[in-house]
Formats: C-alpha cells, structure tokens, sequence
C-alpha cells in the first residue's frame, strides 16, 4: 500500500502515470538511510541523480534550524555517499536563490556573493560547497547547482500540483487555500518593505517551466557539452519580479473575485526583493521560462478547483 512521504502524496505519483507514458517507480524511504540508498543503487541502472529531497519553508528553518541542517545537509552527505560508492558522478542539485541573501542590485547574476539571510538559505549553500569540493578532487564528478527562484503554477490538466500540510508558509497555495474558502483570509507579510507598493518582490517561476529545466539539466550533464568535472551554477528564473500585491490581483484576474487579506507584521527571515538573470541558463542548456504570471494563476486554479482537498489525505 502507498502511504503520503514527508509533504508528498502516492496519489501524486498515480496521476503522473496517467498523464505520461509510464508509471515512475516509487521507492519509499528517507534520504538519510544509508541503506535503502544502497539498495537503490544496487537494484537500478543509474547514471544522473536530481537531488530535492530537502525541506524548504524559510519561517520554519528560523525556528527550527536543526531541522534543516539534519535532512537538507547530512540528506546530502549521505546521498552522495551513496552516488560515490557506487561511481555515480552526474548531480542536479535543487538549490535556491535565497543563497543571495539581501541583494544590493536586481537582477541576480550567479557570480553575485552569497550571503544567506536564514538557515534554509545557509543549508543550500552548504551542499553547494559539497558538491564544489566534490567536483574539484578529480574525482570524475559533474553537477549542475540549479538556482531557483520561486516555483508556482501546476500542470495545465489541473491533474497535479502544490498539496501543502497544515498551514502554507508560501504565498500561491496559501491564496489558492483562501480562494477555495479553507482560510478566511491571506495573511501579507509586510507592506513596509523598500518597493514600490510596500510588499516582497519575488521572481515567480512555473513549475512547468521548472521541470523543462531539469530535463534540459540532464540532458546536458549526459552530452558531449559537459566536458569538464565541475559544478556549474545556474539560475533559473523569469528575469523579472512581482509583488505580493500584483500576485493578488493575478490571482483575482483568474478566478473572477476578490481575494481578502490583511497585512501583517514582517515575517522573520524574508528580504525586500530579489529576481534572476537567467541568461546563463540561456546560453549552457537552451532553456528559458515560457509562462507568465496570468498563466501561473490560470493553472493554480485550475489545480485548486479541481482539488479542493489537494491529493484528499
């Protein structure tokens, strides 16, 4: 019998089989099991690992850092553990732009320093630096540390999408919670901050287009293009940024009614503003974001109406 995984869900998986031309093979397990890894790699022919297993809400990493260095950094250590042991050496690596920390320009560059603002942030770059040294001891290692900026949106069947537990600490499946009467109201965090309307400035990303770039990620690890042992950062992102007010009014351009809310106090561990250049991501695997912020409204709601109940824990 499948059973829900961390914040994920088997019905997740079922529908993705529906939806593509074959059912994924799910293993249930935590990535710091040293030996269910072991075994994974034992029973599969493996030659590239995308690793996001980790834990991402930056308010919890505040309050909770053990939390997140336990499974984000030492998941990792044991991960690559496993991929070294059995002379794996290809990694895409779910990074964040939070590694930023509070920018001084917009847009983002990857050469930009790093100065996370909050543990999630600091455990990101960790495994960075891992995987950096791991690529520098000629070792045979390759590894694309994708940056993202914001992933939002679902599947434009309605089919899949964000099913946050408890109480959402992002801001699109907290709206698409009020918009479907589960929440009264949307809680903004701040409308004091140094933009033009006061709130948080963030390059949205549609997690369509995000996964178009893991598979471009791959595809270049596994060609002739990569032909030096190094980890290469790359961004991706929009180029441009929204405001949580702006958001606002998308998603109400796409339901057709109101969303309330009511500004609030700063939440710990948040910056201003930040969106990418993604002009590398560009120029090494050919990719670029294709949907806009209308169409990351249009399909959250589409996955929102469909499913109320998300996944129906």
């Amino acid at each position: 019998m499948l059973r829900v995984i961390g914040n994920s869900s088997a019905e997740s998986i079922r529908r993705v089989s529906r939806l593509s031309n074959g059912a994924p093979v799910l293993i249930k397990g935590d990535v710091r099991d040293t030996a269910i890894l072991d075994q994974v790699f034992d029973d599969n022919a493996i030659d590239a690992v995308i690793h996001l297993a980790g834990v991402k809400a930056v308010g919890e990493s505040v309050k909770n850092p053990q939390k997140y260095y336990d499974i984000n950094v030492s998941g990792s250590v044991c991960l690559f553990g496993a991929m070294q042991r059995h002379g794996v050496s290809n990694v895409v690596f779910s990074s964040s732009a939070t590694v930023y920390g509070v920018p001084e320009t917009s847009p983002l560059t990857e050469e930009m320093p790093t100065k996370p603002h909050n543990p999630y942030g600091q455990t990101k770059l960790m495994v960075e630096h891992i995987l950096r040294d791991m690529t520098a001891a000629n070792l045979g290692w390759r590894a694309l540390l994708l940056r993202y900026f914001n992933p939002v949106g679902a599947h434009s069947s309605g089919e899949i999408g964000e099913d946050p537990h408890g109480i959402p600490d992002n801001l699109f499946p907290f709206i698409g919670m009020v918009a479907t009467k589960r929440k009264p109201l949307l809680d903004v965090f701040g409308a004091d901050y140094n933009t033009p309307d006061g709130t948080c400035i963030r390059d949205y990303i549609h997690v369509v287009d995000l996964a178009r770039g893991h598979v471009k990620a791959l595809d270049y690890l596994l060609s002739d293009r990569a032909t030096d042992n190094s980890a290469k950062i790359v961004n991706l992102g929009t180029d441009q940024g929204s405001s949580v007010f702006q958001v606002i009014k998308a998603w109400e351009a796409a339901c057709g009614f109101e969303i309330p809310f009511q500004v609030t106090n700063r939440r710990a561990g948040d910056v201003p503003a930040y969106y990418a250049d993604s002009r590398r991501a560009k120029a090494l695997l050919g990719w670029q974001a294709e949907h806009d912020l209308a169409q990351m409204c249009v399909d959250h709601w589409r996955w929102q109406t469909k499913n109320p109940d998300g996944y129906g824990k």
